[in-house]
């Protein structure tokens, strides 16, 4: 099977693993910023232009995929590929609602957004106490989800590498030339490691 038939497009590889290094850095940063009050300030200031990065990056990913479908997922069950694209969407979803719910939640708390210091991000949202507090419970809920989320992914992708041993990741990898892929084997219904 050739290569465009048996891994992810370039565009798609590159963007995923630019979006896995912002969101983890975003993740740290998060919860750097509400551990450290002396800090919370500098935080923020990288905190909100990497979340917008992320909302732009989420959207163009998503528009990538729709142009570039991944390839077929050979050796899969029917069941593990509804979840791993089950999977997939919610990570989108949450790529994406995860910085909207930040804009809106400092939109409504009456808070710029600045990407740089000459450039803010315009309000979403209407200023208003009520909806800063539901905002912002909704943004430290979300920001669970994603990393509930993220860790899933990371563990399926384990499993595949080091249990199953089904080169899954080589079809995600940035290398130009992936390793050949060992031969379709047999599952059986029963799950055993060797």
């Amino acid at each position: 099977m050739s290569d465009s038939r048996t891994r992810y497009a370039f565009t798609s590889r590159l963007l995923h693993w630019a979006m896995a290094i912002l969101v983890v850095a975003q993740l740290f940063l998060g919860v750097a910023m509400v551990a450290s009050l002396d800090a919370y300030h500098l935080l923020r200031t990288v905190h909100q232009p990497l979340g917008f990065a992320i909302l732009v990056l989420a959207v163009v990913r998503i528009g990538n995929r729709i142009v570039h479908r991944p390839p077929p997922s050979s050796g899969m069950r029917p069941a593990e590929r509804m979840v791993a694209t089950g999977s997939e969407y919610l990570l989108y979803g949450l790529l994406v609602l995860q910085p909207v719910t930040g804009w809106a939640m400092l939109s409504a708390g009456g808070f710029p957004i600045a990407l740089t210091a000459q450039l803010s991000l315009p309000a979403i949202a209407p200023r208003d106490p009520d909806l800063y507090a539901v905002l912002r419970q909704s943004h430290t809920v979300l920001g669970y989800l994603l990393f509930a989320a993220f860790t899933a992914h990371l563990c399926a992708i384990l499993f595949h590498t080091f249990v199953l041993r089904d080169r899954i990741l080589g079809r995600m990898t940035l290398s130009r030339r992936p390793r050949p892929a060992p031969p379709p084997q047999r599952r059986d219904p029963e799950f055993r490691v060797s």
